[in-house]
């Protein structure tokens, strides 16, 4: 978010563009916010190290107070827009922030919070309570970092906390560095950021975009039409995306993407879950060998990557490892042998706690305390490509046999009927549990019988029988967090209330 360079060299370009309104921060006014934010948290007496929240929407307020924070030496943690009081108010209490900052539009959720939330000792609502003068730089300034939170679709959110160095603001963190090179940013591009800014992701490409003297078109929300517009438009250079934005792209009509002008896109990234395969293959086909792939968690304990043309000779893979050793392993900890799925561990790059929860960092740990793991489940292939086959929490165990959903959810969202697809495990007296589909179904289609005898079908041709759903379940829309991922938990609770689930 330090982008004074390019306030002083080119202080009329734009830093920021809203899709929707079009407002646009250039980079002389995004430089003179940030440092009233900057004087605001000083002024609060906060110190390094020390934790603000930010409760927005994606708006430029948001980008400006990240930009305040990352200049006074600050952990500030970006809260999930769409969470409801009591979700938001844990958020707020775990990472002890002393401010808290929310804009107007989710004044409604946010007037609920002080009450929730006795320690905080400042509450500013943007566009109601602006930063007045001075617009200088404080003058101690310090690298800030976020500490953002786990999506919680598992269980309680959880903070993420790196070591902060004692840095400059001009001087990036090492992860800039890397996004750079693997993502080919370069200076003066154009980032289309179509997700949520509370997430990983999008947060730091959008603030290496900005130290890169990059104009960043915000959306709101995503639609895949407009996506399209806004590339068109703005002339998108590069992108970070995620499989679902894939998927709703490809079902757009096919005169609509036919008619789309893409010729300026460079790199388009994606990560956070398995793409399917036939869904890259088809985006490649359309856009050409620039998607670029990596897998990490918000926990930055590993990294995987591969271009287009690595993806074409190992399809489905998600990338090897860079900077830290893969090991595949079983319960016992012993490791797999190739194509063999266990549990992910990464050695080697394990610099980051749970905040104020030593004992959840403790078991992401080996006894060693040099390998990591969130819990996600893959393979290695001959060559070291790592593959995701699903997360450990939503392994179904169907008479003793381990099923990953995840297989069959690529497969189902390739049906031309079908909008959006879970898997998930529900109760089964005989077998523990037996494998249910949800299904949105596309516009226009009805749901009902005939729909899931043929879903049910189409999984059987395939994939292994023992892998399809037994019934199908249809829902006008899946619960999907705003970042594509798909909050499951949500589903498994419905079907498992008042049983004793075998895995929790």
């Amino acid at each position: 978010m330090f982008a004074r360079e390019f306030a002083e060299k080119t202080p009329d370009r734009a830093a920021i563009i809203m899709a929707n309104s079009g407002e646009t921060v250039t980079f002389a006014e995004f430089e003179a916010a940030a440092n009233r934010v900057a004087h605001l948290f000083r002024d609060q007496d906060l110190k390094r190290l020390d934790h603000v929240a930010f409760f927005m929407e994606n708006n430029t307020k948001l980008l400006e107070c990240e930009g305040g924070a990352e200049r006074t030496g600050l952990y500030f943690t970006c809260i999930n827009s769409y969470l409801a009081p009591a979700e938001a108010a844990y958020i707020v209490n775990d990472c002890q922030a002393r401010v808290v900052v929310s804009s107007a539009a989710l004044a409604e959720t946010a007037k609920e919070l002080p009450a929730l939330c006795p320690n905080v000792e400042r509450w500013v609502m943007v566009d109601a309570e602006n930063p007045g003068e001075p617009w200088e730089s404080v003058d101690d300034e310090q690298l800030g970092a976020a500490m953002l939170y786990s999506s919680g679709t598992t269980g309680q959110p959880k903070g993420i906390m790196r070591p902060l160095p004692e840095f400059e603001p001009s001087q990036p963190l090492p992860l800039m560095a890397g996004i750079k090179f693997l993502f080919g940013f370069r200076d003066g591009m154009t980032y289309l950021s179509p997700a949520p800014l509370y997430h990983s992701a999008p947060q730091a490409s959008v603030s290496a975009g900005l130290r890169l003297g990059a104009t960043s078109v915000i959306m709101e929300r995503f639609d895949a039409k407009q996506f399209l517009d806004l590339v068109e438009r703005y002339r998108v250079t590069h992108s970070q995306m995620v499989p679902t934005m894939f998927s709703r792209l490809l079902k757009l009509p096919d005169d609509v993407r036919k008619a789309a002008d893409v010729s300026s896109l460079e790199a388009v990234v994606h990560a956070a879950a398995p793409c399917p395969v036939p869904v890259k293959e088809q985006l490649i086909e359309w856009w050409g060998p620039i998607i670029l792939e990596y897998y990490a968690a918000t926990e930055g304990n590993g990294f995987t990557y591969c271009t287009s043309e690595e993806w074409l000779a190992h399809r489905g893979t998600v990338g090897k490892a860079l900077g830290a050793e893969i090991l595949i392993l079983d319960e016992d900890g012993n490791e797999c042998p190739a194509g063999t799925p266990g549990t992910i561990w990464f050695k080697g790059a394990t610099a980051f706690e749970y905040f104020n929860d030593p004992a959840k960092t403790a078991e992401s740990r080996n006894e060693a305390g040099d390998t990591s793991t969130v819990g996600d489940i893959g393979y290695l292939d001959d060559d070291g490509y790592l593959y995701l086959t699903d997360r450990k929490t939503y392994m179904i165990i169907s008479g003793g046999v381990n099923i990953y959903p995840q297989e069959t959810e690529n497969l189902l969202i390739t049906h031309p009927k079908v909008m959006d697809a879970a898997v998930l495990g529900v109760p089964n007296d005989d077998l523990g549990e037996e494998v249910k589909a949800v299904v949105q179904p596309m516009p226009n289609v009805d749901p009902g019988p005939d729909l899931e005898r043929e879903l049910i079908a189409f999984c059987r041709e395939n994939i292994a029988h023992y892998k399809c759903p037994r019934s199908v379940d249809f829902e006008d829309e899946l619960p999907r967090l705003p970042t594509g991922k798909l909050y499951k938990r949500l589903l498994r609770d419905r079907y498992w209330e008042g049983h004793a689930a075998p895995i929790v």
